[in-house]
Parts: C-alpha cells; structure tokens; sequence
C-alpha cells in the first residue's frame, strides 16, 4: 500500500512510501537534501517499522527539534497505526 506523509518543521513538503505488513520500501522525499534524503531512502529500504523508528527516531537538524530522518520514523509509524486499526 502506497502511503504519504506531510512532514511538519523540515523542508521536504512530503514523503511516500510503501508499507506491506511491517516492511517500508519505496521511500521517496519531496524537497529537501536530495543527495542525503536518497540515500537515507536507499539505507533503510526493506526495514520494518521498529528498524526504522529505532535507528532513527529523535534525530535533530541544527537547532531544529527535529529532522528528515526523525519525521522519516513518525511517518512510518503513522502509517503502520494506520493501517492496523482494529
């Protein structure tokens, strides 16, 4: 299932993705580090939720209470809450 996500507090405007069961594959940035936010993408391509949000989740930018990489685990885990409501 394709999902998309609306970063709050980094410069990409969005961020899709394929989330099958657990799996996150597909990532794709819009706006933003194009180079960075690739091969974030590519490193964490195949991973589940948990990977992900473990390896990433509370990650800053500068001064910034977040970052890409930190909106990058909310989203997926947005998206797994989501596709698993009861």
């Amino acid at each position: 299932m394709n999902y998309s996500y609306t970063p709050k507090g980094v410069c990409p405007v969005r961020i899709d993705f394929d989330i099958d069961g657990d799996v996150i594959t597909n990532i794709v940035f819009t706006g933003g580090c194009n180079g960075n936010l690739k091969a974030i993408s590519k490193l964490v391509s195949g991973w589940t939720v948990d990977q992900i949000e473990n390896a990433l989740s509370g990650n800053t930018c500068g001064r910034k209470p977040t970052s890409c990489a930190d909106q990058l685990a909310r989203a997926v885990r947005q998206a797994y809450n989501d596709t698993h409501k009861a």
